[in-house]
């Protein structure tokens, strides 16, 4: 029995030894790893990630942009008979006194009253021409604007009839129409030839009405009819409406740098202000690049001007904020922060007893001029008073007591610290604040890009 006994108790000893005592290692590591993940990804996702800007000192310019009206020396020339009208000249092309823009009435001859030829075939120089036309209006087309292949085929029945006939050719087509004067071709009237800026009114620059007639679509013209204009003056003017704003960044400017939308090219000009028949408007004279708008009435620029220089910030960084104003010698100065004072609350309790606290108070702005401070409101309740340091006197918060300033968010110390800025100049994108205040930005702060997103004292992770 004894020995039963010990056998069997053997076996039970084999049977604990055998049931495992071990944790797999790798396991427990991916575990612990997968935990991390979760984790990290949870506050990650929970944190807010706003995105942040690097103050910096610039300027802004060419924030005006305007449709100007192009006035030039402009005369049309109207035809004297009815008929078939055909075209020689290209638009834009600057004629030569009595060279042949079209005819009216009749088609060219093949040959003069002698019998000699006054037609030849394409040199090579006209061929390379019309090639060149062709690429340029393949490489430009758009199909918003098909009309725009009348007039290619236009222009291009003007490069093969003005380069195949000679010089004297004007005299043997019947009804021909010479230029009277040197100056630039344009197929298309619109009523304002001959307007001045003394004449322009708020009306001349609805670009929704305005209405131009492209002479060179109609293959037939009555006695009267217009047929083709010269711009017989290089020197032409640019005008747009200046309201009060613009007025002030023109004061003494006489020579201005302007930028061509169409082109993006650049000119400096002189400018002017002149009295229209309703208002201000600016007049930009220029002597050059008239065969590169010859055809344009409205032109899209933009004024550059030097403004005022600071530091720069985004729009969207400006927010705005209450604060109450504190009178200076109701308060101490912290002489260890320039931003904090120290204070004295005093609050009425509902049984009518009054308490009275010291506060600590982060300062906003110091307005020197009219001797206050400007401190977070969250700090007193509507009929609270600020006692004076050492005395019985005392100021109460009112809604008079509120004032509401500009200001973007500070986050170089990793949390939003709402920051006053002076905004000196501005357009749609940027504005200019001034540089140098101690409760403002200095160059290289980081600041909330959008002033919407956050709130005072929130966590800010880039």
């Amino acid at each position: 029995m004894a020995f039963f006994w010990r056998n069997n108790q053997v076996r039970r000893s084999d049977k604990v030894r055998g049931i495992p005592t071990s944790v797999n290692v790798g396991t427990l590591m991916f575990g612990l790893i997968l935990v991390y993940i979760i984790i990290t990804l949870f506050l990650y996702l929970t944190q807010k990630h706003v995105a942040s800007y690097e103050v910096v000192e610039g300027t802004i310019s060419g924030n005006y942009r305007y449709s100007a009206i192009a006035l030039k020396e402009e005369e049309v020339e109207k035809s004297n008979v009815s008929g078939n009208i055909t075209y020689y000249a290209r638009e834009g092309s600057k004629a030569n006194v009595d060279m042949l823009i079209c005819s009216v009435g009749g088609v060219s001859t093949l040959t003069d009253p002698a019998g000699k030829d006054i037609v030849t075939s394409l040199s090579e120089d006209d061929i390379a021409k019309a090639k060149n036309e062709m690429t340029i209006f393949a490489v430009n087309f758009s199909e918003n604007m098909f009309s725009g292949v009348y007039s290619f085929k236009s222009d291009m029945q003007g490069v093969i009839l003005q380069s195949s006939i000679n010089e004297d050719a004007g005299k043997y087509i019947r009804g021909s129409y010479k230029a009277p004067a040197s100056g630039f071709v344009v197929y298309s009237v619109d009523g304002m030839e001959g307007l001045t800026a003394d004449q322009l009114t708020m009306d001349c620059f609805s670009v929704g009405s305005y209405k131009s007639t492209n002479l060179r679509l109609k293959s037939s013209v009555n006695a009267g009819d217009p047929i083709y204009k010269l711009v017989t003056n290089d020197t032409w003017e640019l005008c747009f409406p200046v309201d009060d704003a613009l007025k002030r960044d023109l004061e003494g400017v006489t020579k201005i740098r302007l930028r061509f939308l169409k082109d993006n090219t650049t000119f400096a000009a002189p400018i002017e202000m002149v009295e229209g028949a309703d208002g201000v408007y600016g007049k930009i004279t220029l002597k050059s690049s008239l065969v590169r708008f010859v055809s344009d009435r409205y032109l899209e620029i933009e004024l550059i001007l030097s403004r005022a220089r600071g530091l720069k910030i985004p729009v969207t960084a400006i927010t705005q904020k209450t604060f109450v104003e504190i009178p200076e010698e109701y308060v101490s100065v912290n002489e260890d922060s320039g931003n904090e004072v120290f204070l004295m609350r005093e609050t009425f309790l509902a049984d009518g007893s009054s308490s009275v606290s010291n506060v600590t108070a982060t300062v906003y702005s110091h307005d020197e001029e009219n001797g206050c401070y400007l401190i977070n409101p969250g700090l007193f309740e509507t009929g609270d008073y600020v006692v004076m340091p050492g005395t019985t006197r005392k100021v109460q918060i009112t809604d008079d007591s509120i004032r509401t300033i500009q200001g973007v968010y500070n986050i170089n110390k990793g949390y939003a610290v709402f920051r006053q800025v002076g905004i000196i100049d501005e357009n749609e994108e940027f504005c200019i604040v001034e540089p140098g205040s101690v409760y403002g930005l200095s160059a290289h702060d980081r600041i909330v890009l959008d002033a919407s997103k956050v709130k005072d004292d929130d966590i800010i992770k880039g």
